[in-house]
């Protein structure tokens, strides 16, 4: 065990405007999740595109929304989907994990939706959650859908750019964030369910390899969506304790970043420009906060 890491607070950055919220609406996926529930947002899936601005999904609304470097909300994208996650290819095609439909992709331009990959062979998937770009273009996404321990059945994906589909890893009670070290041969894996990080040796093929638990964690709903620095120092999203937590690349506790707004801190992405600033969306409030890393007047510590 660890001595508990300095923490801090997390700033409001935007807030989901009340003339882009959603009300009066019946949503599936929010009556499941949240036991009947109305939401008005639920923000998810932070993505930078090439010209700095954030975007993020609207799971419950298939919304793709954009913020501009200075804060403006829009709503550019709306579509019979469950967005998930959104990851950005090199060519600027936006890619999205969708809960209901598999891999979509769209157009950052006309904001056009189309479906790029529903199914493995003829099987559908149980419902995909996150994704995340490796250099040569191979696109690594988990499959969540309602697993857990009590059914861990989930699984991690890879699409290599050939199109070719390789299932790297199977057995997983809800698989989720996902983040490549910057040599990219580890891929760390949020276990939200089991409260943990795996960590994934990836071999030369691509296959996985001593596939072991890199963090355990405890409270909250479990860890969500991922981050690395340019340290490799890891960021973890904690669904449901309200926090986001930077580890190092040892796997040493360095800071905690509080959220002032709500508890279901549920992925975060790096932007601003020096790439430094964290944005993390709080998504039952429909908020983005954003942290500046390393934190000024802090003494931060890598595996260097």
């Amino acid at each position: 065990m660890f001595a508990a890491p300095p923490a801090v607070v997390a700033r409001p950055f935007v807030v989901m405007p009340d003339a882009l919220r959603i009300e009066g609406r019946r949503s599936e996926w929010s009556e499941v999740q949240f036991g009947g529930v109305p939401l008005t947002t639920f923000l998810e899936g932070p993505s930078f595109d090439r010209a700095g601005n954030l975007w993020v999904v609207d799971i419950p609304w298939g919304r793709l929304i954009k913020v501009t470097p200075q804060g403006k909300v829009s709503v550019e994208a709306e579509y019979d989907g469950e967005p998930n996650g959104l990851k950005f290819h090199k060519d600027g095609r936006g890619f999205i994990a969708d809960h209901r439909h598999g891999i979509m992709v769209f157009d950052p331009a006309t904001g056009r939706v189309e479906p790029y990959l529903e199914r493995a062979m003829l099987q559908r998937f149980k419902g995909v959650n996150d994704l995340i770009f490796a250099a040569n273009g191979d696109l690594y996404f988990t499959d969540q859908g309602q697993t857990g321990l009590h059914d861990p059945s989930g699984c991690l994906y890879r699409l290599r750019a050939d199109g070719r589909l390789d299932c790297v890893l199977k057995g997983i009670p809800s698989p989720n964030g996902l983040v490549l070290n910057k040599a990219e041969t580890v891929l760390f894996l949020a276990v939200t369910r089991a409260n943990a990080i795996w960590r994934v040796p990836l071999m030369r093929d691509g296959t996985a390899s001593k596939v072991g638990t890199f963090i355990q964690l405890s409270g909250g709903g479990g860890p969500d969506g991922l981050a690395i620095d340019e340290e490799d120092n890891l960021v973890i999203c904690h669904m449901g304790l309200g926090s986001v937590w930077l580890f190092s690349a040892l796997g040493e506790p360095m800071l905690r970043i509080r959220s002032p707004e709500g508890h279901l801190t549920t992925n975060c992405a790096f932007g601003g420009p020096d790439n430094k600033t964290l944005f993390i969306t709080e998504s039952k409030t429909g908020t983005i906060l954003c942290a500046d890393l390393p934190v000024p007047g802090r003494r931060m510590y890598s595996h260097a």
